[in-house]
């Protein structure tokens, strides 16, 4: 976890961007010039206006990185242009499956209970280890002071982490079975009488259909699905059932597959029918300490909305209940074939694309075929490379913030307050309030601190933000079971085991199990070639997706991409510990290090992400040796609720790579 010193030598970096670059040569080439801001904001303002005028205002695309402060400023941005077509790699992918669901099972997106003072009985991780990463704002710290509670703790990952070594029941799933293994507690729950009746009873919609539907998933029917033994599965559900209170802690290794949506919705079931539902120690309810962010939604014609890429495919993903956004390889498609009709334009802000969009070869083609592209960015990166002007973004001390923990929640707020100014950095905020002012639209010219005072004023807080800077960080006092006063904010006024609200939109209101679509089971043939299971994505504790890997700290702690197999596995191809592999399948192959890892199954390899290497020659900057997405897929099939893709449970193989192979400097 990077450190006040590794802050500052992020913060102070001599590669740093300081002032805003225009592209003088081909996109690609690597030539920049040093332009103003002046220059920077009327160039954008002058070609935004063009692209706009002949194209409409939904040619025009906003991206932006995972969830920092900037992201709430990203839809305010595009619906200010009048776009529906803003994205980031969150919404069918990581985080906004689970926001969906929440919203569609609950009413409201719950969360762990870190806050009351009651701490959980039974913690149990699934594709998620909190211990060394903080998701939707939680800082990680919250699950070790949990932790240092002694919980039962039950694991559900594929990889032997430190948190299953600590397990009291760790279930080694296979890549992209999630949704079979919960189906199954869901069975062994249910059939066993260990629901929560009086809660069930009172407080759910379908329980009588959910349990009709979960008697075929039995844990014996699950074993040669997941590789995980029937007794192992039964175990699991006892005691998350029998444990009280008890708390899931799910993360997006759930949301990697193209059955994602099934997959989600049957876990957020597992709290709901044992009682663990807005109690002291389990899943609760915000309280809602910040209002709600303008993003001017309300301020695009309904018909301009319509036009949101994926919106007539992927209702639950565009669907306003959550945080709607557009379908990625829907909106590649478009800028590479302009159906189902031309985006020109990528505004991009805090995101390395290349590298963390599935299918990096696809992602480049779309983005060489832009009529214009911003990137803003600590740091030059190969995405920003490709843009024809790039603008100096300002890290977290140089920024004047609000923020709500954990996401969505907003139990506790605080507040940044800017520290210091790096030369010509400019915090995401102020450049989309000024580059609306400079295009002279009709909505989102108030000042960054008026907007800031605005969402605190709407929620419990209510104070301004000068009055925050008393106080930093405020908690607001939990309250439970509101349910009670109000009943869910759904349909039927409870938890929709059966829901309704998916019912109407053409989906099935109760969760199933699919065979992900590269699989050894769904596709033999393939699986011929490509023997192993490949999974992405693991945490890697010193960076933060593709970021930090400029800062000599903490390479030195990791300075190569690895990638994890069984000894055994790696034996049979003359792979040893520490080798450089070869990772490959049927549509390219990066390398990494072999990292030996006896906890893994042995048909199964897990690679790390986000890898490039900021130290190579401009411009590609070793993008093309080591970086998982160049395996991942983007293609059909798409979750048909949220258009997921295929980031995990692929098809791979592997090989030793030839010393000769190897540039001088090793890995990039």
């Amino acid at each position: 976890m990077p450190d006040r010193t590794m802050t500052r030598d992020i913060v102070y970096h001599p590669n740093r961007l300081h002032t805003p670059l225009r592209r003088i040569g081909p996109r690609g080439s690597g030539k920049w010039e040093r332009i103003s801001w002046d220059e920077a904001f009327d160039t954008m303002a002058e070609k935004l206006h063009a692209i706009r005028d002949e194209f409409g205002p939904e040619s025009v695309a906003i991206g932006t990185g995972t969830g920092r402060h900037l992201i709430i400023w990203m839809p305010r941005l595009a619906h200010a242009l009048g776009t529906p077509n803003w994205i980031e790699p969150g919404f069918a992918q990581c985080f906004f499956p689970r926001v969906n669901a929440g919203f569609i099972t609950y009413g409201d997106f719950p969360v762990s209970d870190f806050i009351s003072g009651t701490p959980p009985a039974c913690m149990m991780f699934w594709g998620q280890n909190s211990t060394i990463t903080g998701p939707g704002g939680e800082p990680r710290f919250c699950t070790h002071t949990a932790l240092a509670h002694n919980p039962k703790i039950i694991v559900i990952d594929p990889r032997e982490t430190e948190l299953a070594k600590r397990a009291d029941i760790w279930l080694r799933v296979r890549p992209g079975t999630d949704d079979a293994l919960g189906l199954a507690m869901l069975n062994v729950i249910i059939g066993e009488d260990l629901i929560d009746r009086p809660f069930v009873e009172r407080w759910t919609y379908g329980f009588d259909a959910l349990a009709e539907h979960v008697r075929q998933y039995t844990p014996e029917w699950a074993e040669p699905i997941t590789w995980v033994p029937a007794d192992k599965i039964r175990a699991a559900a006892r005691l998350f059932a029998q444990t009280k209170p008890a708390m899931l802690k799910w993360g997006c290794a759930i949301e990697h597959t193209p059955k994602c949506f099934q997959t989600v919705r049957t876990l957020a079931l597992l709290p709901a029918i044992t009682g663990n539902i807005d109690v002291p120690g389990g899943w609760v309810f915000g309280n809602e300490g910040l209002g709600p962010f303008p993003l001017l939604m309300d301020k695009v014609p309904p018909e301009t909305l319509a036009k949101r890429l994926g919106a007539d495919r992927f209702k639950v993903l565009t669907n306003e209940r959550g945080f709607p956004g557009a379908h990625i390889p829907s909106v590649l498609e478009a800028m590479r074939e302009g159906t189902p009709y031309p985006v020109k334009a990528f505004l991009v802000f805090g995101n390395n694309t290349l590298t963390t969009y599935a299918n990096t070869r696809q992602v480049y083609e779309s983005l060489m075929k832009l009529d214009f592209m911003v990137v803003a960015d600590l740091f030059m990166t190969p995405t920003a490379e490709l843009a024809d002007i790039v603008l100096p973004a300002a890290h977290w001390p140089e920024v004047d913030m609000v923020m709500g923990y954990p996401s969505l929640a907003n139990n506790g707020v605080g507040i940044l307050q800017k520290a210091v100014q790096v030369g010509e950095c400019k915090s995401d905020d102020e450049i989309v309030t000024e580059l609306i002012r400079r295009m002279e639209l009709e909505h989102g010219t108030e000042p960054v601190h008026e907007v800031l005072d605005a969402v605190l004023a709407a929620g419990t807080v209510g104070l301004t933000f000068e009055e925050m800077k008393e106080k930093g960080f405020v908690t607001v006092p939990m309250r439970f079971r509101k349910y009670e006063t109000g009943g869910f904010r759904t349909p039927t006024g409870k938890v929709e085991l059966y829901s309704t609200i998916l019912a109407h939109m053409g989906y099935a209101p109760l969760p199933s199990y699919e065979e992900a679509p590269e699989s050894p089971y769904s596709a033999p043939d393939l699986a011929r070639d490509y023997p192993l299971v490949l999974t992405t994505g693991q945490r890697i504790p010193f960076f933060f997706n593709s970021e930090h890997r400029q800062v000599a700290k903490l390479r030195r702690a990791k300075p190569d991409p690895e990638a994890e197999i069984h000894p055994d596995t790696a034996a049979h191809y003359g792979i040893a510990d520490g080798d450089w592999m070869w990772v490959e399948n049927q549509r390219g192959r990066i390398r990494q290090r072999a990292k030996y890892s006896p906890g893994l199954d042995p048909r199964v390899v897990a690679a790390e992400h986000g890898w490039w290497f900021p130290e190579a020659p401009a411009p590609e900057y070793g993008m093309w040796t080591s970086n998982v997405n160049l395996l991942t897929s983007n293609e059909p099939p798409y979750d048909p609720a949220m258009g997921t893709y295929h980031l995990r449970a692929l098809l791979c193989r592997v090989s030793k790579v030839d010393p000769a192979d190897l540039p001088p400097s090793g890995g990039c």
